[in-house]
C-alpha cells in the first residue's frame, strides 16, 4: 500500500485541531472579564507572561539559527556512500526550523489563551458557578492541548508529503526538542523564583495569603504559572508527540515501508478526533466534582482512540497484505494488525495508570501526603525527611509499570511476527505503545493548562476583593488543577520514557544504514549490536548517567539565586514603600517580573548547551557504541530522577495544601502563625523547584539526547 492521499488526510485533521482551537478561544474571549480592577490584573498578568515569552524566543533565535546553517553546510563535510542519503543539508536544516518555529508557535497559542481565561473564569465562578468556571477554564486548555497536538501532526505530515522520507525530516523533531527545553527550564526558573520569593516573605515572614495584593511578588507568581505549566509542559509533549511519530515513521519505514510510515501519523490523527470528541463530555454542576468531569473526558479519549486504532490497524495491515519494507523483499502482513492494536493498548493502559500512580502519591487524602503533614508536627525537618521518603518510593511501581508496558507490546507483535522477523517487528511494537501514549496529548494537554488558568482565577479573585465564596469555587477548581498537573508531568515522564526506547530503536537502525559503517559492521555480520560488556558501551552509560545530575543541579542552584534575588526585592519594597502593609502603598509589580524574567533566561543557557552539546561530543569522539550507552544512561537515570522529583514536590505541596484546609490546626492558631503550616511551608519551598524545574527538565534533557542522535548515528565514521 503507497497512497500519498492518506499522508493529506492526517495532514487534514491537524489542520482541523488547529480551527478547532481558533474556534474554542473564540467562545472563550466571548465571556465577561468582570470588574475593571479583574481585567487589570489579567492584563497585568498577560503582559509579563508575553514579555517574558519574547525575550526567551529573541534569545533562542541565534542559537537556533546556528544549529541552522551547521546542518545545512554539514552535507559538504561528511563523507557519504553513493546514492546514501544522511539527514544533513537544506532539507533537514528546513525541517529543524520549523520543528522549533512550530513549538514557538504553540507556546504563543496556549499562553495567549490561558492567561486571556484567568479573570474570565473567576467572573464565571461570581456571576454564573462552579460549572461555568469550568467551562471557561477548561476551553482555555482545549486550546493548548490542540494546538500542541494539531501543530505537532500537520507539520511532520506535510514535511513528509513534501520531502517523503522520514529520515530527512527527523531534524523537525530535534527542533522542537531544543525549543521544548529551553523553554522548559527557562519558564520552570521563572515560575519557582517568583513561587518561592512570594511565599518565604509573604507567607512565612509577612503572615499574608498567597495572592495577597500587597505582595510585590505576586503577579509574577501568576505570570509563572503560566510561563511554566502552559508553554513549559506544552513544548514538552509537543517534542514527545513529534519525536515519537518521527521515531516510529523511521521503524516503520525500515521494516513495512510506506504502511509502517502512515500508519503513526494516522493514529495521530485518530487521537486528535478522540480529544476533541472528549472535550464536549467534560461539564459538571454547582456543587458537582470537577475531577469527575475531567476523568470522563479522559475516559472517553482513550476509549475512543482504542476503537479507532483496532479499525485503522485492519486498514493499514490488512491480513493479505504484503510489506515492502526499504530493505527489499516482501512479508506477508498476516497477524500484525492485531499485535500493533495490543501495542497501542499497553500505552493507552500507561496513560491511566501513570494517572492513578501519581494521583495516589500526591493526592491531599492519600497516606503518602498525609504522612508528610502528620511530619509537619515536629519541624521542616521531619516534613523534608518524609518528602524524600514519599519521592523515591514513588519512582518504584511506576517504572515497573513502563517496564510491563514495554514486554507487553514486544510480546504482543512478537507473537505475531512471521519466523526471523520477530525482533524486529517487536521493536516497531514498543514504537506504537509510545505513539499510544502520545496519541491522546491533546487532551492531556488540555487538563494540564487548565490548571494554571484556575490557579490564576483564584488569585485575580483575592486581589481584586472579590466575596469569599468566589475564592472558595476558584480553590475548588485549584485543587482539581494541582492532581491534573501532577497527572500531566507523570504523562510526560511516561512518554519521555517510551519516546527514548522509539528513538533508540531508531538510533541503531540508523547506524545499522550508515554507508560510513559497513566495514566496522562485517565484524558483526551487519548488525549493530550493544553489548554491556563492552567498555566503549560502560563509557557511554557512565556519562550519560552524570548528565541528569548535572542538569538537575543547575537548574535547582538557578531557582536558588533567582529566589534569592525575588526575597531580596520583596523585603526591600515592603520595608522601603510607605503604606504597603496598610494597604495604601502600591507594590512595584513589574520590578519582581523583571528580576524573575532576567534570572530565568541568563540562567537557562548553561543547561541548553549540555543537553545539545555531549551527545555530539559523545558521538565523535567516542563512537557509536559509547553513544547508544549514553542513550541508555541519560534515559534510565533521567527516569528515575523525573519520578522522584516530580512526586516529591507534588507531595510536599499537597501536604501544605492539606493543612492550609484546615487540618492540623489551619494557618493560625489563636491568631499566630501555625509552626505546623510553617514547616510545611518549608518543604513546599524545597519542593517548588524540584517538581517544576529540574524533574521537567528531565524529559525534554532525554528526548534532545535521542533526536540528536538519530542525526548523528547515520553521520559516524566509526564504532
Amino acid at each position: 500500500m503507497e497512497n500519498m492521499t492518506l499522508a493529506y488526510y492526517a495532514a487534514g485533521v491537524g489542520f482541523v485541531a488547529l480551527l478547532f482551537a481558533l474556534f474554542t478561544m473564540s467562545q472563550v474571549l466571548k465571556e465577561s472579564m468582570g470588574t475593571p480592577k479583574m481585567k487589570q490584573l489579567s492584563e497585568a498578568i498577560q503582559e509579563g507572561a508575553m514579555a517574558y515569552m519574547n525575550r526567551q524566543y529573541r534569545t533562542l533565535i541565534p542559537f537556533t539559527l546556528a544549529i541552522f546553517v551547521i546542518l545545512w553546510a554539514a552535507q559538504y563535510f561528511v563523507q557519504t556512500g553513493e546514492g546514501s542519503h544522511l539527514p544533513v543539508g537544506p532539507a533537514s536544516a528546513i525541517s529543524f526550523l520549523v520543528g522549533a518555529l512550530c513549538s514557538a508557535i504553540a507556546g504563543y497559542i496556549g499562553m495567549n489563551s490561558t492567561t486571556k481565561s484567568n479573570a474570565r473564569t473567576a467572573e464565571a465562578a461570581r456571576s454564573h458557578g462552579l460549572g461555568k468556571a469550568l467551562q471557561v477554564s477548561f476551553r482555555a486548555g482545549v486550546v493548548m492541548g490542540l494546538a500542541v497536538a494539531g501543530l505537532g501532526l500537520l507539520g511532520v505530515s506535510v514535511l513528509f508529503i513534501i520531502f517523503q522520507s522520514p529520515l530527512i525530516i527527523n531534524s523537525f523533531a530535534f527542533g522542537a526538542s531544543v525549543i521544548a527545553f529551553f523553554a522548559r527550564v527557562g519558564g520552570g526558573i521563572f515560575t519557582k523564583a517568583a513561587d518561592v520569593g512570594a511565599d518565604l516573605v509573604g507567607k512565612v515572614e509577612a503572615g499574608i495569603p498567597e495572592d495577597d495584593p500587597r505582595n510585590p511578588a505576586t503577579i509574577a507568581d501568576n505570570v509563572g504559572d503560566n510561563v511554566g505549566d502552559t508553554a513549559g509542559m506544552g513544548a514538552d509533549l509537543f517534542e514527545s508527540y513529534a519525536a515519537t511519530t518521527i521515531a516510529a515513521m523511521l521503524i516503520g519505514n525500515t521494516l513495512f515501508g510506506f504502511a509502517g510510515v502512515i500508519f503513526p501519523l494516522l493514529l495521530g490523527a485518530v487521537g486528535i478526533i478522540a480529544a476533541i470528541l472528549g472535550t464536549f463530555t467534560v461539564r459538571t454542576e454547582e456543587g458537582g466534582n470537577p475531577q469527575a468531569a475531567l476523568n470522563i473526558g479522559l475516559w472517553t479519549t482513550n476509549i475512543l482512540t482504542l476503537i479507532g486504532t483496532y479499525f485503522l490497524a485492519r486498514f493499514i495491515f490488512p491480513v493479505d497484505g504484503i510489506a515492502q519494507p526499504t530493505g527489499g523483499g516482501g512479508v506477508a502482513f498476516e497477524g500484525v494488525s492485531f499485535g500493533i492494536f495490543m501495542a497501542v493498548a499497553a500505552g493507552l493502559i500507561v496513560n491511566v495508570a501513570v494517572g492513578y500512580l501519581t494521583e495516589y502519591y500526591t493526592a491531599n487524602n492519600k497516606p503518602p501526603v498525609l504522612r508528610i503533614a502528620e511530619a509537619s508536627k515536629s519541624g521542616p525537618a521531619t516534613n523534608v525527611i518524609h518528602g524524600l521518603a514519599v519521592g523515591m518510593e514513588s519512582v518504584f511501581i511506576p517504572m515497573l509499570t513502563f517496564a510491563a508496558a514495554i514486554y507487553f507490546a514486544f510480546w504482543a507483535v512478537l507473537s505475531n511476527a512471521p519466523e526471523g522477523m520477530a525482533v524486529l517487528w517487536s521493536i516497531y511494537g514498543i514504537a506504537m505503545a509510545a505513539m499510544g501514549m502520545l496519541s491522546t496529548a491533546g487532551y492531556i494537554v488540555a487538563m494540564d493548562s487548565f490548571g494554571p488558568v484556575a490557579d490564576n482565577a483564584g488569585g485575580i479573585a483575592e486581589m481584586a476583593e472579590l466575596p469569599p465564596e468566589v475564592r472558595e469555587k476558584t480553590d475548588k477548581l485549584d485543587a482539581v488543577g494541582n492532581t491534573t498537573a501532577a497527572i500531566a508531568k507523570g504523562f510526560a515522564i511516561g512518554s519521555a520514557a517510551l519516546t527514548a526506547l522509539a528513538l533508540f530503536s531508531a538510533y541503531v537502525d540508523g547506524v545499522k544504514h550508515n554507508p560510513n559503517m559497513t566495514e566496522g559492521l562485517a565484524a558483526t555480520g551487519g548488525n549493530f549490536i550493544v553489548n554491556v560488556t563492552d567498555p566503549m558501551v560502560l563509557v557511554g552509560v557512565f556519562i550519560g548517567g552524570a548528565v541528569p545530575f548535572l542538569v538537575a543541579a543547575r537548574t535547582m542552584r538557578a531557582v536558588g539565586d533567582a529566589a534569592f534575588s525575588m526575597v531580596d526585592e520583596v523585603r526591600r519594597q515592603f520595608r522601603e514603600i510607605p503604606g504597603i502593609m496598610e494597604g495604601t502603598g502600591k507594590p512595584d509589580y513589574a520590578r519582581c517580573v523583571d528580576i524573575a524574567t532576567r534570572s530565568a533566561i541568563s540562567k537557562m543557557i548553561f543547561p541548553g548547551v549540555i543537553a545539545v552539546g555531549i551527545p555530539p561530543l559523545v558521538g565523535f569522539g567516542l563512537g557509536a557504541m559509547a553513544l547508544a550507552g549514553f542513550l541508555t544512561g541519560l534515559t534510565t537515570v533521567g527516569v528515575l530522577l523525573a519520578l522522584f522529583l516530580a512526586n516529591a514536590g507534588g507531595a510536599w505541596d499537597n501536604a501544605k495544601k492539606y493543612i492550609e484546609a484546615g487540618a492540623m490546626g489551619g494557618k493560625k492558631i489563636d491568631g499566630k502563625p501555625n509552626p505546623i503550616h510553617q514547616a510545611a511551608v518549608i518543604g513546599d519551598t524545597v519542593g517548588d523547584p524540584c517538581k517544576d524545574t529540574s524533574g521537567p527538565a528531565m524529559n525534554p534533557l532525554i528526548k534532545v539526547a535521542g533526536t540528536i542522535s538519530l542525526i548523528l548515528g547515520p553521520l559516524l565514521l566509526r564504532l
